[in-house]
């Protein structure tokens, strides 16, 4: 288990390191997300009729932060490149030869995209903050532990997205292209956990979103670093590692079953 988790370490060490030489690249990316964050500013403005207005519990100045956040984790996760990577290596049958590496697919899988999406993370995440205080002259209130609570929850995350990407990925195995799948999934945390909080839909979405995908990988974070609150970081990090647990057996069936499959074929 340690020698693994040292390979895996390596492999983490050598994709930011490969990364960091192509920086420039988070650079140009930053473009896209600026415009995003502009354009929202201007429409939360037109809806704020009173810049002290609240609605549903957020001022325009955490919901342009709430978006901030969960633009920074959904463009610094470049999920579409990990879900088209994993469907390359089924349907090529490159992940054939790397079954028989020394570690893990799944774990290769995760720390090798791990050291891409840390880059992209603190890139977006510094130029973000700056944007953010540029265009409303303020940051969000929060304390040291705070900001590790909310750094940790991201990191987490980020790993149940990347599990489930994986796993949108590793369906491949059994039908000709998943990636529909995986466009599916995007617009499902674009549209209700990236673009409106879920305090903005109705009780029962509410109470549906909160056992989803959404509240732990997109809302969670997002909410913590615009209202702090001890029990729901309690809370949202219980449901993240619950969820990592969930996602990491789901991976891991998935993955078993569609080796098995390739073994029977005599792939």
């Amino acid at each position: 288990m340690v020698n693994d988790m040292r390979k895996y370490f390596y492999i983490l060490k050598m994709e930011v390191m490969s990364n960091i030489q192509y920086i420039a690249n988070s650079f140009v990316g930053f473009i896209g997300y600026a415009i995003i964050i502009f354009i929202y500013l201007n429409l939360w403005q037109e809806i704020y009729s009173d810049p002290s207005e609240v609605i549903n519990g957020y001022t325009i100045n955490q919901m342009i932060w709430y978006v901030a956040m969960t633009e920074i984790l959904w463009m610094s996760l470049g999920g579409r490149a990990l879900c088209n990577k994993i469907v390359r290596d089924v349907k090529s049958g490159d992940l054939v030869y790397k079954i028989n590496k020394p570690y893990s697919y799944i774990g290769f899988s995760i720390f090798n995209h791990l050291g891409d999406v840390i880059i992209r993370f603190i890139v977006y995440g510094i130029l973000g903050f700056i944007l953010g205080y540029i265009l409303l002259g303020s940051l969000p209130e929060l304390s040291f532990i705070s900001i590790i609570i909310v750094i940790l929850s991201s990191f987490l995350a980020t790993i149940i997205s990347m599990l489930l990407i994986i796993s949108i990925g590793l369906f491949s195995f059994f039908m000709e292209d998943s990636t529909p799948f995986y466009w599916i999934y995007s617009k499902f945390i674009l549209v209700i956990g990236t673009l409106f909080p879920i305090e903005f839909f109705p009780k029962i979405v509410r109470q549906v979103v909160k056992f989803s995908p959404i509240y732990v990988v997109s809302y969670g974070p997002a909410k913590l670093l615009v209202d702090f609150n001890l029990n729901n970081a309690k809370e949202i990090l219980l449901s993240q590692s619950i969820y990592i647990i969930i996602c990491f057996v789901l991976v891991t069936i998935i993955y078993r079953r569609g080796v098995r499959k390739i073994n029977v074929n005599g792939g």
